[in-house]
C-alpha cells in the first residue's frame, strides 16, 4: 500500500505537508487543550472529527481549505506524533476508517461537485497564459483525501476487525451504486477527464483524478484475482467445464527468454572470435527460450530483421553497461508478507506450459469442412444463444463512451515518452509545475524528475484503467466488451500504442525518475538530506522501474484484446510494421512482457510472409514454445482460409450493427418497434388489456369468422415454431 499511497503525491506538493500539519495543529489546540491526538479516546477523536465536518460546510472557501488541510492531516497518518514509518502506516489506516465512518467522504464529495461546477474558476484558468499547482489548491486537497479514504480502505489488512470488513463492504457498495446524483461516482471522475481534455477546465490536477478512478474500479469491480474468481463461479453455474489454469499463475512460473540478437551484437561477437578473444556471453548463447531449459533447436539460426533500423541495434543506455549484457532477468520483487496461507507452487511437465485450446466457432468450421469433404453435406449455423455493479457503470458511461475514451487517449498520448510537445496539445504539468520555476540547476534537475515521474504515474494509472474495464466488461457481455473496444480502435489507440513502443525500451524500463528522501512518508519521518546533482542523477538504488514495466505490459495486454480474432485489426498490426517494434521489447527479459509480444506478433506471422518468417525462426521458436496453441493453429505457415483477402471495412460494420442491435435492445427505453421483445407467454398475452373501438362487440362474430374460423391453420408448422 505504501508505493500507492506514494505515488498520488508528487515532489512539488513536498512544502504542503508542513502546511497540512500546521493547519490542523492551529485548529486542534483550541479545542483540545494539552493533548496529543494518539492520546485521545475514540469518542474524543470521533466528537472532534464531528467538529471538522461541521466547519466544512462554512461558506468561507479559505476557511473550507484550512479544515480539509486537517483532515488530509489526519488521513496521512499524523505523520509529527510518529517516530517510524510503520506508525505513519498505522495511524493513516485508523483515521482513514474513523473519516469514512463519520461521513467526510460524502462531504467531500458535495465539495467536489463544487469545485468541478466552478465556473468563474474554469475561465479564469482558461484565460492564463501558464497554469501551476496554485490553481488547483482545492482540488487537489480534497482529490487526496478521497484517494487516501478509497486505497486504504480496498486494501485487506490481516487482523481486520469485523467492523473494518463491514465498512469496506459499505464503502464498495457506495462506490458502485448510483448515489451521487443518480450516477456512480467513477462517472462523475469520467466527467472531470472530459471537461478538462476539451480545454474548458485545464486547471484539474488530472494524475489525482486518473488515479483516484483506477482505484475506484478496482475496489468496486475488483482486480485479476476477483476476476478469475468471477470467472469460475460463472463457469459453474452455466455448467461448463472448469478452466485448465489459472493464466497469470502460468506465465509467474515462466522463466524469461533471450531475446533474438541484434546484428551489431553478431558483427561484434564474429570480430571478436577473429581477433582470438575470448568473446563476452552473447545473448543469443543463453539456452532459456524454452521454459523447461530443453536445447534450443534453432540456437544456431541466423537472426537478421530485414527490417532492422538503428536504433534496434542500441539495447542500452548511453554511457551506462547494458543490463541485459549481464544477463540480469528482471524477476519481480520480494513479495510484502502474505495475507493468507501462500497457494502450492504449480508444477509442470516438460514441454508446453499451456493446456490447448480452442474455440466453438474453430469446432464448428472443423466440422463443417469435414462434412463437406468426406460426406458431401453440412449442417448450416446451428448454434443458439450479469453483475449488477459493472451493469450501472456500463449504463452510465453509454451515452458519452467515445468522449471518455478520445480523452484517456489524449492524456495517453501526452504523457508518452515519445511524445513531441505540440501547441494545441492538452497541458497534463498544471499540477506538477510550481508558481516559481526553478533558478538552479538543483531545482531543474528535481522538477525533471518530478515531471517524468508524473508522466509515467499517468500513463500507469490509464493502462490499468483501460485493462480493467475491457476485462470486467467481457466477463459480463461480450459485446459490452466490444463496444468499448470498438472506440479504442476507431480512436486510434493501435497506432498509439506502437508509438509508444517504438523508443528505447530499454531505456524507459529502467529510467530512475524518483527520490526516495523525497518519498511519503520516509520524507515526513526522517530528516531530510541534503540534496544534490549527483543523488539526483543516480536516482535509486532499483535496477528497473517496476511502474513502467507495469504500464508496458497492460498496454501489450490491450493490444492483444482489441486485436484477438479480429482480422482487421491484425492488418493494422502489419499495415504500421509492427513487427520490428515488438520485437524490440523482446530485449526486456521478464516473462510476462515476452509473453504478450509473442502473441501479438503470433497472430500477424502470417501475413509477414515466409522470408520474414524463414529470417526469424528464434522468435518463431519462442511462439511455439511459450504461447498457447488451439485447433487447427497452423499460424507459422500463413495457408489458413483467414489469410485470405478480406473485407475489413465490411467485418467492423456488421460488427458495429451487432453491438448497436444489443445495445438497442437492452438499454434503450424509447425502443423501436423491430426490438421490443416477444411476449411468448400464453397467459401474460391473454391477460393483457386491448383497447377496442365502441362498436366492436357488434361486429366480433363477423371479425371471428373472418379472422380465425375461416383461416387455415398450419398445425405441424405451428408445433415446429
Amino acid at each position: 500500500m505504501l508505493q500507492h499511497v506514494t505515488c498520488q503525491l508528487i515532489y512539488t506538493e513536498e512544502p504542503e505537508f508542513s502546511l497540512n500539519r500546521d493547519y490542523f495543529e492551529e485548529d486542534f489546540k483550541n479545542h483540545v487543550k494539552g493533548r496529543r491526538w494518539m492520546e485521545l479516546s475514540m469518542e474524543e477523536q470521533r466528537a472532534y472529527v464531528m467538529r471538522l465536518l461541521d466547519a466544512l460546510e462554512v461558506t468561507d472557501r479559505d476557511k473550507r481549505l484550512k479544515v480539509a488541510r486537517a483532515i488530509l492531516y489526519l488521513a496521512q497518518g499524523v505523520f509529527d506524533e510518529c517516530d517510524t514509518e510503520t506508525d505513519v502506516l498505522y495511524w493513516s489506516r485508523h483515521n482513514v476508517f474513523l473519516l469514512y465512518d463519520m461521513g467526510i467522504f460524502t462531504a467531500l464529495l458535495e465539495l467536489l461537485s463544487m469545485e468541478i461546477d466552478n465556473n468563474q474558476a474554469c475561465s479564469s484558468a482558461v484565460r492564463k497564459p501558464a497554469i501551476s499547482l496554485a490553481d488547483s489548491t482545492e482540488l487537489r486537497v480534497l482529490l487526496s483525501i478521497m484517494y487516501l479514504m478509497v486505497e486504504t480502505i480496498r486494501v485487506e489488512m490481516e487482523g481486520d476487525s469485523p467492523e473494518r470488513k463491514a465498512a469496506r463492504e459499505a464503502f464498495k457498495a457506495e462506490l458502485g451504486s448510483p448515489l451521487y446524483n443518480g450516477e456512480p461516482f467513477a462517472l462523475l471522475l469520467f466527467t472531470m477527464v472530459t471537461k478538462f481534455c476539451s480545454m474548458n477546465a485545464p486547471h484539474f490536477p488530472m494524475k489525482k483524478v486518473l488515479l483516484l478512478l483506477w482505484k475506484t474500479i478496482l475496489f468496486t469491480l475488483g482486480g485479476f484475482e476477483e476476476l478469475q474468481e468471477m470467472k469460475v463461479r460463472m463457469r459453474e453455474q452455466l455448467n461448463l467445464p472448469p478452466l485448465p489454469e489459472d493464466s497469470i499463475k502460468v506465465v509467474r512460473n515462466m522463466r524469461a527468454a533471450s531475446p533474438p540478437a541484434s546484428a551489431m551484437e553478431l558483427i561484434e561477437q564474429q570480430q571478436q572470435q577473429k581477433r582470438g578473444r575470448r568473446s563476452r556471453r552473447p545473448l543469443v548463447k543463453q539456452d532459456s527460450l524454452d521454459t523447461y531449459n530443453e536445447r534450443d533447436p534453432f540456437k544456431n539460426d541466423d537472426v537478421r530483421d530485414e527490417e532492422d533500423d538503428p536504433e534496434d541495434m542500441d539495447s542500452g543506455i548511453e554511457g551506462e553497461v547494458d543490463p541485459l549484457d549481464r544477463d540480469v532477468i528482471i524477476q519481480p520483487p520480494p513479495p510484502p508478507p502474505p495475507l493468507r496461507p501462500p497457494t502450492e507452487r504449480l508444477s509442470f511437465p516438460k514441454g508446453l506450459p499451456w493446456a490447448p485450446k480452442v474455440r466453438e466457432k474453430d469446432i464448428e468450421h472443423f466440422l463443417e469442412t469435414s462434412r463437406n469433404k468426406f460426406i458431401g453435406f453440412t449442417l448450416g449455423n446451428c448454434q443458439s444463444e450479469s453483475p449488477l455493479l459493472i451493469e450501472i457503470l456500463y449504463l452510465g458511461m453509454l451515452p458519452s463512451l467515445s468522449q471518455y475514451v478520445i480523452a484517456l487517449l489524449k492524456l495517453l498520448l501526452a504523457a508518452a515518452p515519445t511524445s513531441k510537445a505540440k501547441t494545441d496539445s492538452i497541458n497534463i504539468l498544471a499540477d506538477v509545475l510550481p508558481e516559481e520555476m526553478p533558478i538552479t540547476v538543483l531545482q531543474s534537475m528535481k522538477l525533471g524528475i518530478d515531471v517524468n515521474r508524473h508522466k509515467e504515474i499517468i500513463v500507469k494509472a490509464i493502462a490499468a484503467l483501460l485493462l480493467l474495464l475491457l476485462k470486467h466488461f467481457k466477463l459480463n457481455h461480450i459485446y459490452q466488451f466490444e463496444y468499448v473496444a470498438q472506440h479504442l480502435v476507431f480512436a486510434n489507440c493501435i497506432p498509439l500504442i506502437l508509438k509508444f513502443f517504438n523508443q528505447n525500451i530499454m531505456s524507459y524500463i529502467s529510467a530512475r525518475n524518483s527520490i526516495c528522501a523525497l518519498d511519503f512518508p520516509h520524507c515526513v519521518v526522517h530528516e531530510m538530506p541534503e540534496l544534490t546533482a549527483e543523488s539526483l542523477e543516480a536516482g535509486d538504488s532499483n535496477q528497473f522501474c517496476w511502474r513502467n514495466l507495469f504500464s508496458c505490459i497492460n498496454l501489450l495486454r490491450i493490444l492483444n484484446k482489441i486485436t484477438k480474432w479480429k482480422h482487421s485489426r491484425t492488418m493494422m498490426l502489419v499495415v504500421f510494421k509492427s513487427a520490428p517494434i515488438l520485437k524490440r521489447a523482446l530485449k526486456v527479459k521478464q516473462a510476462m512482457m515476452q509473453l504478450y509480444v509473442l502473441k501479438l506478433l503470433k497472430i500477424q506471422t502470417k501475413y509477414l510472409g515466409r522470408q520474414w518468417r524463414k529470417s526469424n525462426m528464434k522468435t518463431m521458436s519462442a511462439i511455439y514454445q511459450k504461447v498457447r496453441h488451439r485447433l487447427n493453429d497452423d499460424w507459422a505457415y500463413g495457408n489458413d482460409i483467414d489469410a485470405r483477402p478480406w473485407d475489413f471495412q465490411a467485418e467492423e460494420c456488421a460488427l458495429r450493427e451487432s453491438i448497436e442491435k444489443f445495445n438497442t435492445h437492452r438499454y434503450d427505453k424509447n425502443q423501436n418497434s423491430d426490438f421490443t421483445p416477444v411476449d411468448n407467454c400464453l397467459q401474460s398475452v391473454l391477460g393483457q388489456r386491448v383497447d377496442l373501438p365502441e362498436d366492436f362487440h357488434y361486429s366480433y362474430e363477423m371479425w371471428l369468422e373472418r379472422e380465425v374460423f375461416s383461416q387455415p391453420i398450419q398445425w405441424e408448422g405451428l408445433l415446429q415454431a
